[in-house]
């Protein structure tokens, strides 16, 4: 598929998708969330890619948000209920990476906010240059962060300083954000991409199905009892002995040597 607001390469195993419009620090408009969605598809449809990488063009911004031209034409224009406008058209790509089945890999190259925010706590691990900044500016704006932002930033840093950066509006540093774990790593800015290359090739040769049953269960801790977690735990356990994947990688642990992984 052709896109007009991002790049989409694939290539050894890892997908790197960069929201391509720099002019506007990367902000998310009805158009470039649809390409998301599509660009997204397209990697989980795509049996060699094993990982996804999301980024920003440019070297000032991750995805400053919501498009805010945008936001303002939809509610003056009173056409369109706004609880359909805003929040439906960016919660498919929320759930969309949520539920991939292969890790999404953040690299925040300068502002992450708003609708950025709430996009990269959908991923699995993210990773930001020492300059970046995060923040949920959305309240300076009169209204409240609708794609998830209150949800799961709570699960992220607890409700006491989730309501600190939703109700100040205020923007903090990649070193308070790896603090709070909103964060992995924070790396100066050149190492950024080649960090995250390399965490995303050693995911890329990890067993697939393994990884996905992984990505199920810990996104189901939390929301689930400890004891259907631990059930979850021994089904996806019990699916994974029936894999050619567990044979390989047992036999070459006691073979030692180094086990080639391919989803089956």
């Amino acid at each position: 598929m052709a896109y007009e607001n991002l790049l989409y390469e694939a290539e050894d195993g890892i997908a790197t998708i960069t929201v391509n419009r720099p002019e506007v620090y990367n902000a998310l408009n009805r158009a470039t969330v649809g390409e998301l969605e599509a660009a997204f598809t397209e990697a989980r449809d795509d049996a060699a890619v094993r990982v996804v990488v999301i980024t920003g063009a440019g070297d000032k911004a991750f995805i400053a948000g919501a498009d805010v031209n945008e936001i303002h034409e939809i509610v003056q224009s009173g056409a369109l209920d706004g609880r359909e406008a805003l929040p439906l058209f960016g919660r498919p790509l929320i759930d969309l990476v949520l539920g991939l089945g292969k890790p999404v890999i953040a690299a925040v190259n300068g502002f992450c906010l708003g609708g950025g925010c709430e996009l990269l706590y959908a991923c699995s691990l993210a990773y930001a240059a020492e300059g970046a900044q995060f923040g949920q500016p959305e309240i300076n704006l009169g209204f409240n962060p609708c794609w998830g932002g209150t949800q799961h930033l709570t699960r992220l840093v607890g409700a006491r300083k989730a309501l600190e950066i939703v109700l100040s509006g205020e923007m903090i540093d990649a070193n308070e954000a790896h603090r709070l774990g909103i964060v992995n790593r924070v790396v100066a800015a050149e190492e950024l991409m080649p960090t995250v290359r390399d965490v995303a090739a050693t995911l890329a040769a990890k067993p697939p199905l393994a990884v996905r049953m992984i990505l199920e269960c810990v996104g189901q801790a939390g929301d689930v009892t400890l004891e259907q977690g631990l059930d979850l735990e021994a089904n996806c356990f019990g699916l994974l002995c029936g894999t050619e994947d567990i044979i390989e990688g047992t036999k070459a642990f006691l073979e030692k040597r180094k086990a080639e992984f391919h989803g089956r």
